[in-house]
């Protein structure tokens, strides 16, 4: 597992680093003092894991975690404070470990890591092609007490919420209690596309594609055939990359 140390107390970088020569399927493919220094190397070497610090100068580990871009890696936070620990489940963390680190307390983490990526690769490796919904399918979504049976093919665009995602189809935008990635999963990436953290897009409903800020595209959504349509949805620069591959010849 690939692995980036966030921290701004170098003898703490240096010490996790000692102890993680333990493990060795955790690879450290990089270090940071602070979130400026942290983010491009995150979008560079896309890790799987973050030990990442709360307080740092800057931005704090919250902030560097609102600010990355598409997936975020798993984290676990090494931090001196307790009273940070149920916000920091709130962000999905694999753990919470108080400096200064035990041992013990590491090896703990590390095999709950290493359980979440036995689980993620088997769940990749049992994944078949057919499974996925693609635009003939049709679902059953309800939001209060509205209902609706929709072909999945009529959905332009799929929009993180929290805990929700809303489903954007003719004029209406009902939400559903799911994950963006978990709904992801589950749809054809040949159709549906994750144009950044918050946004995945129906590439048959799109109508306009125009350059964009630091290397990212524009997309602009077709109407649909009752209400309004016409989403700008920005393609982040990573995944610009991804989309002019699917998209060429």
């Amino acid at each position: 597992m690939r692995a980036i140390i966030i921290d701004d107390e170098r003898l703490a970088r240096n010490e996790l680093k000692r102890l993680l020569e333990d493990f060795p399927r955790i690879n450290i493919i990089g270090e940071a003092a602070n979130a400026d220094e942290a983010i491009p190397l995150i979008d560079e070497l896309s890790p799987d894991l973050l030990f990442l610090d709360i307080q740092m100068p800057g931005k704090n580990g919250f902030e560097l975690l609102e600010t990355l871009e598409d997936r975020v890696p798993e984290v676990i936070f090494t931090t001196a404070y307790d009273e940070y620990a149920l916000k920091a489940f709130q962000y999905n963390a694999l753990d919470y470990i108080m400096k200064p680190i035990d041992p013990s307390r590491l090896a703990e983490a590390i095999q709950r890591v290493e359980e979440e990526f036995r689980s993620a690769s088997a769940k990749v490796a049992s994944t078949d092609l057919a499974n996925f919904l693609g635009t003939t399918d049709q679902v059953f979504v309800k939001d209060g007490e509205k209902c609706w049976f929709v072909k999945l093919g009529k959905v332009r665009l799929f929009e993180s919420m929290g805990n929700y995602v809303r489903l954007h189809f003719d004029d209406q935008k009902p939400m559903i209690l799911k994950s963006l990635n978990s709904l992801e999963e589950r749809l054809d990436p040949k159709i549906y596309f994750r144009a950044n953290r918050k946004h995945i897009i129906n590439l048959n409903w799109i109508d306009k594609i125009e350059p964009w800020f630091s290397g990212g595209l524009l997309v602009t959504l077709k109407p649909g055939e009752i209400g309004p349509g016409n989403e700008k949805i920005e393609i982040s620069r990573r995944q610009a990359i991804k989309f002019k591959d699917l998209m060429s010849l």
